[in-house]
This record gives C-alpha cells, sequence and structure tokens, in this order.
C-alpha cells in the first residue's frame, strides 16, 4: 500500500478538482498508458488492486509504471460521534486525479494484452478510464 514515508502536515482540507491535468498527461515510460477522463481521489488500496489485476493478468511478464502517488491524507470521525470536537484523524490516503492523468504505464506485451490488461486494472478504478498508445516523435515541424 502507497503512502508517504512523512508529511509536513497531518491533516489537509479536501480542495477542489477543477480542470485538466497538464502534468502527467502524456505516456512517457511505456508503450501504452491508462488515462482518466473524470476528476476523482483514487486510494492507495485502489492504485494496489489495478496494479495486482494488471501484473496477474499478464503474468507477470512486462513492465508496468504507477504514474500517480496518494499523498492526501482523508479524515474521518468514528462512528456515531456527536458533531463538533474537531476534525477526525487520517483514515487513508488518496491521489487526486483530474480528466487527461495518466495513472498507469505498460511496456513490454502485445497490444491486444496491454489493452485487457488496462481493462481489468480501469473495473478497480472509481473514475471512467480509457486506454491510449505512446505518441511517436517525429521532429517535423518546430
Amino acid at each position: 500500500m502507497l503512502l508517504p514515508k512523512r508529511v509536513k502536515y497531518r491533516k489537509q482540507q479536501r480542495g477542489r478538482m477543477t480542470g485538466v491535468a497538464t502534468r502527467g498527461n502524456k505516456v512517457t515510460y511505456g508503450e501504452f498508458g491508462l488515462v482518466a477522463l473524470e476528476p476523482a481521489w483514487i486510494t492507495s488500496n485502489q492504485i494496489e488492486a489495478a496494479r495486482i489485476a494488471m501484473t496477474r493478468y499478464t503474468k507477470r511478464g512486462g513492465q508496468v509504471w504507477i504514474k500517480i502517488f496518494p499523498d492526501k491524507p482523508v479524515t474521518q470521525k468514528p462512528a456515531e460521534t456527536r458533531m463538533g470536537s474537531g476534525k477526525g484523524s487520517p483514515e487513508y490516503w488518496v491521489a487526486v486525479v483530474k480528466p487527461g492523468r495518466v495513472l498507469f504505464e505498460i511496456a513490454g506485451v502485445g497490444s491486444d494484452a496491454a489493452h485487457e490488461a488496462m481493462r481489468l486494472a480501469s473495473h478497480k478504478l472509481p473514475c471512467k478510464t480509457k486506454v491510449i498508445a505512446r505518441e511517436t516523435e517525429t521532429g517535423g515541424e518546430e
């Protein structure tokens, strides 16, 4: 399970998930990528479940990169607690994902196997996704 080693502040405000991803929106390491189509909070458990689904399908062939990291703490108050008395304690960690963000990359497997592995991984995630292929760089126009 992914989580930061240490953080400056133990609790964070919720924030907003407006706009599209400007960073991490291209396939950089692998041949195929899984891209988010809508904003979401993806928990560390969901990231791990998707990773396991991909590696199991490819029978540990190829290589998988996780391009997101859960660095936002989400707090919860205990069950049946009265209102007030401050903010709850951190319970789990999430990665804030905006549309266009590449979540996972895969290389070293065929096109069909990569698409199926990404499809299985997408069922573990809370947002709609699509599979994209790496763009081949042609140094034509500048």
